[in-house]
């Protein structure tokens, strides 16, 4: 590796794809540049009108379809990754069968 070429940023061992994925989500309907994975969404400024564009992102994305108080249990980003993910295994297991 020559000295100008910039060595990669180490990815951190913990990183969780999904996660991530969901915490820009916020990020981007909230318009705030920071959001920790249990920042709650409403603490966070946002309502029910931009929770549905984050539904709806959820959707687009993952391909998991959360109902409104699905979202309301937990809106976090990470009580929104556990949710995603769930719905992801119930799929390929029901696919599986």
């Amino acid at each position: 590796m020559s000295l100008d070429t910039p060595a990669a940023a180490p990815v951190p061992p913990d990183t969780d794809p999904l996660l991530d994925s969901l915490t820009a989500v916020f990020r981007r309907v909230l318009e705030l540049a920071e959001v920790p994975a249990d920042g709650n969404f409403f603490l966070l400024g946002g309502d029910s009108l931009v929770a549905t564009r984050v539904l709806s992102a959820v959707a687009r994305t993952h391909g998991v379809e959360l109902t409104f108080d699905e979202f309301l249990v937990d809106p976090t980003p990470a009580g929104l990754a556990t949710r995603v993910a769930t719905a992801t295994a119930a799929t390929a297991v029901a696919g599986a069968r």
